[in-house]
């Protein structure tokens, strides 16, 4: 008896992305503000250190050691000198000695005064340096605060609040004009989202409505008893085929509703997200042959209960169809660590290559079946696991599982 071949090893995946390279030293990423005050702090102390130069040298200048003193003995014989600051002079000395004396007493004294000079130069620098950096640290600031109410507002746009506007008054300078295009965009974009919005409302009507009305006349004719079989078999393909259409019309709208955020925000446990979702597959697992298995713990997130489901669903019933013929296994966890809800769903399966993980997100393709009919989905439902999760600002990442299968992971902000 034949043996099948045992299926290759995935390939391992990649630890790191080449088309976004880590910086060498994250933490060495000072802010605009802090360059900016050293900026102004490392210019203000070029200068003051230029400046100390040359006041430093003229004095020097002035006052060079080695000149001749301004005065000398030339005759006396009865000369009496006292000095504190020159106790070389004081005694019995000669004229030639005291002139000596008294010249390099003058010397020292002219050091002592540029060495004077310069200590206190370079203490006054210091202080002004620090006052510079802290005047450079307040400059910086106030002139990056329109900046910062840009930023602000880009936030708050991000959580799909379109309606916001910088509005930024003062001078008509870049940032007056960087601002006035800002809002000219979000202007833009807010009419770009409410057109989907309404075009999205529309075509749910008329979608939805003729689908519905052929299905009726479909489900009519086939529940007629003297209907020759030819015709019953075409009214169960039509019929096959008008429920993947409004499958693939009802995908299509959650996908469009689920790229924004989520305003209305409720409590809702993962766990029996999960639970609800398996229960919904349990059928179909069972006629597979597949195992589901796995502890759910509580894990509470602020967000959309239905669209909640949608995405352990979509994972669930995701895992059910593409497993192994027999023995195969799900397994489904929740889990709330380091302030997050994260919900696995692993399985087994045939192996799936690393690089052929982020294609199986993109909507309409399928493991190396891109953009063809499949009796198991439309191909829709990762892309809204994932838009669905990034409404509540979370994530979704996706591995391969060694022997085959996939490890789904969705991390939700609690």
């Amino acid at each position: 008896m034949a043996t099948t071949p045992a299926p290759p090893a995935a390939p391992p995946k990649p630890t790191w992305d080449p088309r976004r390279p880590e910086p060498p030293f994250p933490w060495l990423r000072p802010t605009i503000r802090i360059r900016l005050t050293l900026l102004y702090g490392g210019m203000f102390l070029i200068a003051g250190i230029l400046l100390l130069s040359i006041i430093y040298l003229l004095a020097a200048q002035a006052l060079s050691v080695g000149n001749s003193p301004p005065f000398k003995i030339i005759s006396g014989t009865d000369i009496k000198v006292s000095s504190q600051s020159c106790p070389e002079v004081v005694g019995n000395l000669t004229q030639d000695e005291f002139n000596s004396a008294i010249s390099a007493c003058i010397d020292h004294q002219r050091q002592a005064a540029l060495d004077n000079l310069l200590s206190r130069s370079l203490l006054a620098l210091l202080g002004l340096a620090v006052i510079a950096f802290a005047f450079g640290y307040a400059m910086a600031g106030r002139v990056l605060s329109p900046l910062g109410r840009i930023t602000r507002t880009a936030r708050q746009v991000a959580g799909s609040d379109l309606s916001r506007r910088i509005e930024l008054d003062g001078p008509d300078d870049e940032l007056k004009e960087l601002a006035d295009t800002f809002d000219d965009m979000l202007e833009r974009l807010e009419r770009a989202f409410t057109a989907q919005q309404r075009f999205v409302g529309n075509a749910s009507h008329e979608l939805r409505t003729p689908l519905a009305i052929n299905r009726t006349l479909l489900e009519v004719q086939l529940s007629d008893p003297n209907a020759p079989p030819e015709l019953q078999q075409l009214g169960k393909t039509l019929l096959a085929t008008n429920e993947r259409s409004e499958q693939l019309v009802e995908g299509l709208l959650l996908l469009a509703r689920s790229d924004n955020q989520i305003v209305e925000r409720k409590p809702v446990d993962l766990a029996e997200v999960a639970s609800r979702a398996i229960e919904q597959v349990r059928e179909e697992a069972a006629a597979g042959g597949v195992e589901i298995r796995g502890e759910r713990a509580p894990a509470v997130v602020q967000g959309n209960g239905v669209l909640l489901e949608r995405i352990a669903l979509n994972l669930v019933q995701n895992a059910v169809r593409y497993n192994v013929p027999d023995r195969g296994w799900v397994e489904v966890t929740t889990e709330a660590q380091h302030g997050q809800a994260v919900l696995v769903v692993s399985n087994t399966g045939p192996v799936v290559p690393a690089y052929e993980i982020d294609n199986l997100f993109e909507p309409f393709r399928r493991l190396r079946t891109e953009r063809t009919g499949s009796d198991k989905g439309v191909g829709l439902g990762l892309s809204i696991a994932r838009s669905v999760a990034r409404a509540h600002g979370g994530r979704i990442i996706a591995e391969p599982r060694e022997g085959g299968g996939l490890v789904m992971r969705v991390t939700l902000p609690v």
